[in-house]
């Protein structure tokens, strides 16, 4: 795919994806300073803002395609990791593609058909073909939900998790409902825990016996905010506040 697409044709946030096959190669590098500079240099051009751009799907397809190199998949774990800057070359790729897949997940279609019309996806050609490339993504991240680093395959299982709702990737909804137990049973990531007790409610699993006391606060303190700010543009909608807005 680096040697088979136009890359300067493609659009990015700023600009054309020229240089994005150099960063690419690079994020293969035995040397963990180059592969840092490589994710700012490969990454940050297609990520902005939520947004899917031409450039994305095949930056997208050759990330998960490189999971698996030898530079990536070798070591550099620690369990203090997660309050590092330096995460591994190999979780920092997983959360990409997660976060870039939960930027094209059926909320963000239903939100869009909501603004624009139900003809939101043929108008964003780039969040479609995203949503095309699943199969292929969750095929590369699957292979590490097993992996022996909790992180990696936490990281992994979040990534998955919007991925499967693709019409072929649905029956993987059950094996992936045990990971997110097994996560919810070791993890502290509030994150990680967020997104697998949001994916088990919406597959219909009861959460109440998975929640621990940090869970409940998080909700509780969600959902205040959220009764907040129907309140805050209800007010808006009304004509005014009848005290000074929060900001």
């Amino acid at each position: 795919m680096l040697d088979s697409t136009n890359w300067a044709s493609l659009a990015t946030a700023c600009g054309t994806g020229a240089s994005l096959p150099v960063a690419l190669t690079l994020l293969t590098s035995p040397d963990p300073v180059i592969r840092e500079s490589a994710l700012q240099d490969a990454l940050g051009p297609v990520t902005h803002q939520n947004s899917i751009y031409e450039a994305t799907v095949p930056v997208a397809l050759c990330v998960a395609a490189s999971l698996n190199h030898p530079a990536i998949a070798a070591g550099g774990y620690s369990h203090d990791a997660k309050t590092s800057s330096n995460r591994p070359t190999l979780v920092r790729l997983l959360d990409w593609l997660g976060g870039t897949a939960y930027d094209a997940d059926d909320e963000c279609v239903a939100i869009g058909e909501r603004s624009y019309g139900e003809g939101f996806l043929d108008e964003y050609e780039e969040m479609r073909a995203f949503r095309d490339a699943r199969p292929a993504i969750f095929s590369a991240v699957h292979a590490f939900l097993g992996h022996d680093n909790a992180d990696v395959r936490h990281t992994a299982l979040v990534a998955a998790i919007p991925l499967i709702e693709h019409p072929l990737l649905t029956q993987h909804q059950a094996d992936l409902a045990s990971h997110a137990r097994r996560l919810l049973a070791i993890s502290t990531d509030r994150h990680h825990r967020d997104r697998v007790l949001d994916a088990l409610k919406a597959w219909g699993h009861d959460t109440s016996g998975l929640e621990n006391a940090s869970d409940i606060a998080a909700r509780e303190h969600s959902a205040r905010l959220r009764a907040a700010r129907a309140s805050w543009d209800g007010n808006w909608i009304g004509g005014g506040y009848s005290e000074d807005p929060p900001f």
